[in-house]
């Protein structure tokens, strides 16, 4: 069974873990940065986000796309390390956005919120908006319950999103910028019937939020409210489980050179105001058996 070692320590709270050209490249939400991170732990910041960065993909030139969440904005860092707007989205997202899946077309599959989780508004569902490379957006499914971390198979013909207030992975054709045949990918109960977001989380085997693919089809998942990583088979089967050393997991990533390292954004809390004062989060690796595949 590996076992979690620290690649770095003192970050306020990290999520959208992407390994690109030799770094892993993640948010860091309440110091307002993104951090290229090498793996000696060496680190290099190549964005600062006032407005609060979560999630990250890459354009097909290599440019970087990062999600702004409080003002909703989808932002691009030219090659001189300037960043521009890259689309507006807040007329379509009725939450703060999260987390989002670039493809390989430059496609960003964007999720939000849906409601203030912060300030302990009901849960409700919400949208899932596909950005075209142009910047022009569109709702492309509703009803979906904090749709979080996402995943593209390697044969780029479907997409799985978490549900984090839903216990469940939903899964969806894809062709082009629509998606289409919804289903269940894997259910792990019933959805929660609390409408508070802690009571609902609190009703849940498994909290998804960040997710990663691997060669074998399975999906990793940071088990948000259970302090674990589950790599789980479709239907909901869970193959495998890593703690990850008492703090609650938010987002994973394989990479490393062989794709075989896998990444686990770990913090004590979510909640905003302990972990902006409180720098406890880290992110933790693992070598596994089985390497990366798909996207992001």
């Amino acid at each position: 069974m590996p076992e979690f070692t620290t690649l770095v320590s003192g970050l306020s709270f990290t999520e959208c873990p992407r390994w690109r050209d030799g770094r892993l490249h993640v948010s860091d939400f309440y110091t307002h940065r993104v951090f290229a991170f090498a793996m000696d732990g060496t680190a290099e910041t190549i964005a600062h986000v006032p407005q609060q960065p979560s999630g990250l993909g890459f354009l097909p030139d290599g440019r970087l796309l990062i999600v702004s969440m409080r003002d909703r904005k989808i932002l691009r860092r030219e090659t001189d390390g300037s960043l521009v707007t890259h689309a507006d989205v807040s007329a379509l997202a009725p939450g703060f956005l999260n987390d989002m899946l670039v493809d390989r077309d430059g496609r960003a599959w964007v999720g939000n919120f849906g409601f203030d989780l912060m300030g302990g508004a009901p849960a409700r569902t919400t949208v899932l908006i596909c950005v075209e490379p142009d910047g022009a957006a569109n709702v492309v499914a509703d009803e979906l319950g904090f749709p979080n971390g996402m995943v593209l198979t390697a044969d780029v013909r479907t997409l799985i999103v978490a549900e984090t207030t839903m216990n469940r992975l939903t899964a969806f054709n894809v062709s082009a910028g629509s998606l289409s045949n919804r289903r269940t990918w894997a259910a792990f109960g019933d959805p929660p019937a609390a409408t508070n977001a802690d009571e609902a989380l609190g009703q849940s085997a498994v909290v998804p939020d960040g997710i990663c693919l691997d060669a074998e089809g399975h999906v990793w998942v940071a088990d948000a409210a259970h302090r674990r990583l589950v790599r789980v088979a479709e239907r909901g089967r869970i193959v495998e489980e890593l703690k990850t050393n008492g703090l609650g997991a938010f987002a994973c990533m394989l990479g490393g050179d062989d794709g075989r390292t896998l990444f686990a954004c770990v913090a004590p809390t979510f909640h905003e105001a302990q972990a902006s004062a409180n720098h406890q989060a880290a992110i933790l690796i693992a070598k596994v058996k089985v390497p990366h595949a798909g996207l992001p």
